[in-house]
């Protein structure tokens, strides 16, 4: 089961990559777009909306790698206080009563949608826009399938842990704190065995 985990991971750190690509480029994009509108008076529709398009990317992508990395947002007042198996078990519920069910509904909800912007040539409605709007709106149907297979690894995950093979990750702000108070204990051990040599 541990090595299904890591498949799981390594697929979900490759969309993790796709998505900082994008991140990327959508920052080239917003910067040339600012330094050609208030230096040179100039703009391109097109690539205005390219910035919207790999927004959508981010965002889209970007919801399977947070669910591998444990990033969503709950009552971590509650959860945080829970044992590991508890937050495992919480965990997996999530998975089978929210998660697969939304993203299947989701998911093969908005391919008539594309289906649809596809057959009509959608394009923008501004002269100078993308056309190929089918393009991102495909990536609506994929995302959630992604999102399936994340859901899938997050759910053996979390029953690692609860079978006790290994511990939950820290979760977000409080692992980074907790990980920074280690550092600083190390550092400060350090410097109290330098002193006493």
């Amino acid at each position: 089961m541990l090595k299904l985990e890591k498949f799981f991971d390594k697929f979900a750190n490759i969309i993790g990559y796709i998505t900082a690509i994008a991140m990327v480029l959508m920052i080239m994009n917003v910067f040339y777009d600012v330094v050609m509108r208030y230096f040179f008076r100039s703009g391109s529709i097109a690539m205005q909306e390219m910035e919207w398009h790999l927004f959508s990317v981010i965002i889209l992508l970007g919801i399977s790698y947070t669910l591998k990395e444990d990033g969503h947002v709950r009552v971590d007042l509650i959860y945080d206080t829970l044992k590991d198996k508890k937050k495992a078990m919480i965990n997996m519920i999530g998975v089978i009563l929210f998660i697969l069910p939304i993203s299947l509904l989701i998911g093969t909800g908005s391919i008539d949608y594309v289906i649809e912007s596809y057959q009509s040539a959608e394009q923008s409605g501004d002269p100078g826009g993308l056309t190929n709007r089918w393009l991102v709106k495909s990536l609506i149907p994929i995302s959630f399938f992604l999102l399936i297979i994340t859901s899938i690894g997050f759910f053996i995950k979390n029953l690692n842990v609860y079978k006790g093979l290994h511990s939950v990750a820290p979760h977000m702000v409080n692992g980074d704190i907790d990980h920074m108070i280690d550092e600083v204990h190390k550092l400060d051990d350090d410097l109290h065995n330098k002193g006493d040599k």
